[in-house]
């Protein structure tokens, strides 16, 4: 019989009861449905609706469910409608009518939206902590690679000569902007719904402020109709969910091309490998292309929330239910990606050597030759010309432009001396590369410190 089945001739049909039912989701969030129903109970009290005696039944039997769960020896009813229903009649099971109080001046309602918001700060938590290490690991290996020259992209194509750690150094950014946005996220979550009731609030005499500062939030919501419509932190957190998988998918694309025979600028470790059923020789990035496909399953999840919710009239409506499956999906899948990727970029070699010699193919200093005849007065549109004749007349000939000798660089402009093999050494290149935020050993280290310093004042 359901508790709210008094209205109701006819008990729901059994079908009916399995598609209504959200216990097999909701189930997770019941440390916080305990923790909330505490706080209410002991607001209701401190305000007289319930007596100290009730109030002690209930904390009693609800730590005993806690407690019960937590060690398995307490099982989660699956034909129970969701996990308030169950957490509340399984307390009224054990301490009788005191557990029937329990519910006065709550709706659903705000229940449902105070727990999912307490659920989501908690992981948002665990989330940044999650971040945090990956950082550091990258962190960990800019500083071991500040003079491992690589090639640069863009297109795709060689462009200019960046070191390892650099390169490292641009996801770490990225990565360090995911955990601001949590803590922006997690900002404008930390409002209690509690003691919004259905929509309208309630004629008891109760203390929203109370609760609001037993349960750890800043302030309560300012609108009972939106407090219990909103799930805009939902939305949101599914997008941030989705910025660090999008991110992560970037570098998982990169990891699998560093790692294949035509790159070989990194190997993976054999515990973050897979190989072929038949044929021997295959090493597969499976964990770096795992990642990058799974960063589509948290995109979609995002979509299904905005779609959910586009076009629902205010307040709640039944529709919501399908909130937590989503964000819950998306929580899981971003935590063993973050767990994953952080251990295979820990465990993996670097080939210097190899990035080495790719980076001095493709020409990836023309520019660094162009910018010599300027610095000794030349335009640099005429700099870029007589560089790109000398690229394709490297080309033609099969030289880089290292190996041209001082009577072939005289030929394109006598502006050219000996020192021109200085400029366009790749060490000397990145060496010069002192801007802020450039790719010298000298501006990453301080790019490396300055970020470890931002992420200590980051609130």
């Amino acid at each position: 019989m359901k508790m709210w089945s008094g209205r109701f001739k006819k008990e729901l049909d059994s079908l009916a009861n399995d598609f209504n039912s959200s216990i097999s989701v909701d189930y997770k969030m019941y440390k916080e449905d305990i923790e909330g129903s505490i706080a209410h109970a002991t607001m209701l009290e401190k305000v007289d609706i319930i007596t100290k005696e009730d109030l002690n039944k209930i904390v009693e039997g609800l730590n005993s469910i806690l407690k019960d769960i937590d060690s398995n020896e307490l099982e989660f009813n699956p034909k129970a409608e969701d996990i308030h229903m169950f957490n509340e009649e399984e307390l009224t099971k054990r301490i009788g009518d005191s557990g029937k109080k329990l519910h006065t001046a709550r709706s659903r309602n705000d229940q449902v939206a105070l727990d999912i918001r307490m659920y989501l700060k908690n992981k948002i938590k665990l989330i940044v902590e999650d971040i945090n290490k990956l950082i550091n690991t990258l962190i960990n290996i800019a500083e071991e690679n500040l003079d491992t020259v690589m090639p640069g992209y863009t297109h795709l194509q060689v462009a200019q000569p960046v070191t390892f750690a650099h390169h490292i150094m641009a996801y770490v950014q990225m990565l360090v902007r995911d955990t601001t946005r949590f803590k922006d996220c997690y900002r404008r979550m930390n409002e209690n719904p509690l003691g919004s009731g259905a929509l309208a609030t309630t004629t008891y005499p109760i203390d929203r402020f109370m609760t609001t500062k037993l349960l750890g939030f800043d302030i309560p919501t300012r609108n009972s109709l939106d407090s219990v419509s909103d799930r805009d932190f939902i939305v949101e957190l599914n997008f941030d969910i989705s910025m660090v998988m999008l991110h992560l998918s970037r570098f998982s694309e990169e990891i699998i091309l560093w790692s294949s025979q035509e790159f070989k600028f990194i190997e993976l470790d054999d515990s973050y490998s897979t190989g072929s059923s038949i044929m021997p020789q295959k090493k597969n990035p499976d964990m770096a292309e795992l990642v990058r496909g799974k960063s589509s399953r948290v995109f979609g999840n995002l979509m299904a929330t905005l779609n959910m919710i586009k076009a629902l009239p205010l307040a709640y409506n039944k529709d919501m239910q399908e909130d937590k499956e989503n964000i819950f999906d998306s929580i899981e899948t971003l935590e063993i990606c973050l767990l994953v990727f952080e251990g295979m970029m820990r465990t993996l070699k670097v080939n210097s050597e190899n990035m080495r010699e790719k980076a001095k193919k493709g020409f990836i200093n023309a520019t660094d030759l162009a910018d010599y005849l300027v610095k000794k007065g030349m335009a640099f549109r005429d700099a870029y010309k007589i560089t790109g004749q000398l690229v394709g007349y490297c080309v033609d000939e099969n030289k880089s432009l290292e190996e041209l000798t001082m009577e072939e660089f005289k030929k394109s402009s006598e502006l050219f001396e000996e020192d021109v093999y200085k400029y366009i050494d790749l060490d000397y290149i990145l060496a010069q590369r002192k801007v802020y935020g450039g790719p010298s050993p000298e501006a990453v280290k301080i790019q490396i410190d300055d970020t470890k310093e931002y992420m200590k004042n980051i609130k």
